[in-house]
């Protein structure tokens, strides 16, 4: 009997010893799955926390949105978490900053100036169906840091055929407003004030603008090429600091306007004269074209004319300013360089600075592309002629590019 007993709590023990070790199991399958749990639902959290990271508002009076997306068109626009920022305005935001598009904020042409919570701003009319060639990448962080690129701040995007671009404001207006004159130089200075651009300042602008095509091929990757650089499109703020700007459309106006015209004739605008020889005839694309271009404006800044001259007579031919430059510094006259330097400078000039430029010019216009020389290389030399200054001198050449008429030949006999 004693040994019956014995048997039967040994089977009990083992049948509870086989339930503990099954429950024990149980337990640890029930903790193993509690434990994966929170990780799928912190993979939603995490989604849904990225979502709300896209800093999409929708309040009308702060729309911000970030994105980045293909240049062929806004449906393939995704959103991403950047820091780069672009307002989503309303046409009646803008109706208000511009004071509906008065005619007296008119900049020029369809640009405005608009002012909106304390913020100036220039506002472009563009076609909707534009508005998708936008290159969102240009207006990243690091772009939007950079000193010598124009910032786009937002869009306004209706179900019309109009649409707008704002951009950061240009307090002094465009360079070709400068070297040339314009309806924006006609709003902010009054008709007996000579205005125009000190040496010091149009070295600076030269400087500002080639760093900024170093940055579009150079450091960009892959590299932008602008395709519109003119002295219209490069913008000062208040400083005199030169800005590149007019990226938003991509081939809308270069392309629209000239579809290789045949320019024997149909000389037809300015526009000609900035576009190298590879894109006008065979439409080829390369950084060597806004270099090209770079070279005409370089032009424009030291002798203050514009691309194309007409002729004085009526049988003559236009004259191109990158042919020009060519023919002065082959007769190695230097008079005649003299007597084509902007003559709002009088001989408040540097010949030997001015000579070397001319002849940069004249390499960022050779007719073969492969002997332009790249942005990087401009850069350096420019900023190599800005070092030569002594301090002194300047001083003199950093003197108000703003002078009365009536005081101009007291103001020279006096210096």
């Amino acid at each position: 009997m004693w040994n019956v007993g014995v048997y039967i709590a040994l089977t009990i023990a083992i049948f509870g010893a086989i339930i503990a070790v099954a429950a024990a199991a149980v337990v640890f399958v029930f903790r193993l799955k509690r434990k994966e749990k929170p990780n799928l639902s912190s993979t939603d959290s995490d989604m849904e926390l990225q979502q709300l990271g896209f800093s999409v508002r929708t309040a009308a009076s702060d729309k911000k949105v970030s994105f980045e997306g293909s240049q062929e068109g806004l449906d393939h626009v995704h959103l991403t978490p950047r820091k780069g920022l672009l307002e989503l305005y309303t046409i009646e935001e803008l109706k208000k900053a511009t004071e509906d598009f008065n005619p007296g904020n008119q900049i020029e042409g369809k640009v405005y100036h608009g002012r909106l919570n304390g913020k100036n701003m220039a506002i472009k009319l563009i076609k909707t169906e534009h508005v998708s060639n936008v290159e969102v990448r240009l207006f990243n962080e690091a772009t939007h840091q950079h000193p010598n690129i124009i910032r786009l701040l937002g869009t306004c995007v209706t179900e019309g055929s109009s649409s707008f671009l704002v951009f950061e404001y240009a307090k002094n207006g465009s360079l070709k407003d400068w070297l040339h004159g314009g309806l924006a130089m006609k709003n902010q200075f009054i008709a007996s004030c000579y205005c125009f651009l000190t040496w010091k300042q149009r070295l600076r602008i030269s400087r500002d603008v080639a760093v900024a095509l170093q940055y579009m091929h150079q450091v960009m990757n892959p590299s932008y090429i602008h395709r519109n650089i003119k002295s219209k499109n490069i913008f000062l703020d208040e400083d005199f600091n030169a800005k590149v700007g007019d990226f938003g459309i991509r081939n809308s106006s270069v392309e629209d306007e000239t579809k290789y015209p045949d320019v024997s004739t149909n000389p037809a605008t300015w526009n000609l004269g900035y576009l190298a020889p590879e894109y006008l005839q065979q439409g080829v694309i390369s950084p060597a074209v806004d270099i090209f271009a770079y070279g005409v404006v370089l032009l424009e800044i030291l002798s203050g004319k514009t691309p194309i001259t007409r002729p004085d007579n009526k049988g003559g031919t236009n004259v191109w300013l990158s042919e020009k430059i060519k023919a002065i510094l082959v007769s190695e006259n230097k008079d005649e360089l003299r007597q084509w330097m902007d003559c709002a400078l009088g001989e408040n000039y540097w010949f030997d600075t001015a000579l070397t430029m001319a002849n940069l010019a004249r390499a960022c216009t050779e007719e073969d592309p492969c002997l332009r020389p790249n942005a990087g290389e401009i850069v350096e030399k420019l900023s190599g002629l800005m070092d030569e200054y002594p301090e002194d001198e300047h001083m003199l050449i950093c003197e108000s590019s703003c002078k009365p008429l009536v005081n101009s030949s007291t103001n020279n006999s006096s210096e």
